[in-house]
């Protein structure tokens, strides 16, 4: 028969792993319940905008653009919404960034009156995706958030590498092709699709999501109540920290003018057959 001494120290050990885990669920709720996100937010060209290449042909004349809210973000924003009031309290806040100059500032509005409780203004041009990645790393290390939500690329020029670079300048787990985002008693679960299938993964926070396509079914439209509120939401601007871009656009250039449509006679099979093979060469 062991002596009563092992017994009390087992009991001791088993005691303090009992509140050791205790603590650290109180911790993981407590984290949970105070949970943080981010969207990053680019500002592009309307669509249906006509571009012209400036004068140095390193720039885009601007004269008369209309600028929006990069469509993939919109979604990202939208998603980030839903899930905050689907989660009964436990996500704290939705907040966007954008690096820019302050003729962004619309945007920014816009996104506070589709539902985002705060806005942060990087006040720099973004130069090249490396720099922009830095900036916001910055603020995410500072403001300590739980997610960041990143659309795929811009509509703009379809870079496709912020969102990886700020999970390297933070060191955190960062998942793409994300198409689903939802909260399983206090779990975060991400669906990727993929060519043949699709995936769900599990990833503690802090980390950046890089959505694309079936994050959200359309984007949020701004009610009127919701504009009104975007009027006393607040837009921190914040100086950039100084770091060096890494590419520069040496020149802008408009690809060729295509050919004018040739119509061939139906009774001259012979001809389209010829011009295919010759001019077009695709036979």
């Amino acid at each position: 028969m062991l002596p009563p001494a092992f017994y009390y120290i087992c009991l001791s050990k088993a005691y303090l792993l009992y509140t050791a885990i205790v603590a650290i669920r109180h911790l993981l709720n407590y984290i949970l319940e105070n949970m943080k996100i981010l969207v990053c937010i680019s500002i592009v060209p309307d669509t249906t905008m006509k571009i012209r290449i400036g004068g140095d042909k390193r720039s885009i004349d601007t004269v008369g653009i209309q600028w929006i809210i990069n469509p993939w973000d919109e979604l990202s924003l939208t998603r980030a919404l839903e899930l905050k009031e689907s989660s009964s309290g436990a996500i704290k806040s939705v907040t966007v960034i954008h690096v820019g100059t302050a003729s962004s500032e619309p945007a920014l509005r816009k996104a506070l009156a589709i539902g985002a409780d705060d806005a942060i203004r990087v006040n720099a041009e973004p130069s090249d995706a490396y720099f922009t990645a830095a900036q916001v790393a910055e603020m995410v290390s500072k403001e300590k958030f739980d997610v960041v939500l990143c659309g795929i690329e811009s509509s703009d020029f379809n870079g496709s590498a912020v969102g990886g670079m700020i999970a390297e300048f933070l060191d955190i787990p960062s998942v793409s092709a994300v198409s689903d985002i939802k909260s399983d008693a206090g779990t975060v679960i991400l669906t990727r699709e993929f060519d043949g299938g699709k995936e769900e993964v599990t990833v503690p926070a802090p980390f950046v999501a890089i959505v694309q396509k079936g994050i959200a079914k359309e984007p949020r439209i701004a009610s009127m109540r919701g504009i009104m509120n975007a009027r006393s939401k607040p837009v921190r601007v914040a100086e950039p920290i100084a770091i060096e871009p890494l590419t520069c656009i040496a020149m802008f250039e408009k690809p060729e003018a295509r050919p004018g449509c040739r119509f061939i006679d139906a009774e001259n099979a012979g001809l389209l057959i010829e011009l295919l093979h010759d001019e077009a060469k695709v036979i």
